[in-house]
């Protein structure tokens, strides 16, 4: 397990999506954001849906996906903007 995998919502797989794209550490996937680290990872994966996304952004936030502070309406849309 390496150092992203030690935030929320970010599991191994995940993690070795990030690497492939380029983002190893907690900075780089700060610094890059949510949604660009997630367009990367759909370049990898076309399955990565809007969960991901929103698990990205609750990495970065230090917040579980499923906190309510993480699932308000809207958010991806916002995200995505």
């Amino acid at each position: 397990m390496g150092e992203l995998a030690k935030l929320p919502n970010i599991g191994q797989t995940v993690e070795q999506q990030l690497n492939e794209a380029g983002i190893t550490t907690r900075k780089q996937l700060e610094e890059i954001g949510s949604k660009k680290a997630w367009l990367l990872i759909q370049e990898i994966d076309e399955s990565a849906c809007i969960h991901r996304l929103l698990a990205l952004e609750g990495a970065i936030r230090g917040i579980k996906k499923e906190s309510p502070a993480n699932r308000c309406q809207g958010r991806a849309e916002r995200i995505l903007q």
